[in-house]
């Protein structure tokens, strides 16, 4: 779980980066100059977006785990109560 919102985070760092590409500007005034960074910002649009989709993955991943790890404490405590009902120990 811990493992899967680390990596969220550095996408989440990585899309502050990234960021830079879409306010990206042409050296020069002539076309070509603002035609080249039109593309730039295109392309800085297109990895923001998935850097975005990578983030939420890995924190719906976390969320996953830590829902599964909580089904999982509380079936043992169940499993546990069972026993030491009955006269059993573990």
């Amino acid at each position: 779980m811990h493992e899967w919102n680390d990596l969220a985070r550095e996408f989440k760092h990585d899309q502050d980066q990234a960021s830079t590409l879409t306010r990206v500007k042409g050296p020069g005034l002539e076309y070509a100059s603002g035609g080249n960074a039109e593309k730039i910002q295109q392309s800085g649009e297109a990895l923001l977006s998935t850097l975005a989709a990578r983030e939420e993955y890995c924190r719906n991943m976390a969320a996953k785990f830590e829902a599964a790890l909580r089904k999982y404490a509380r079936a043992e405590d169940d499993h546990t109560t069972g026993i030491t009902q009955t006269g059993g120990s573990l």
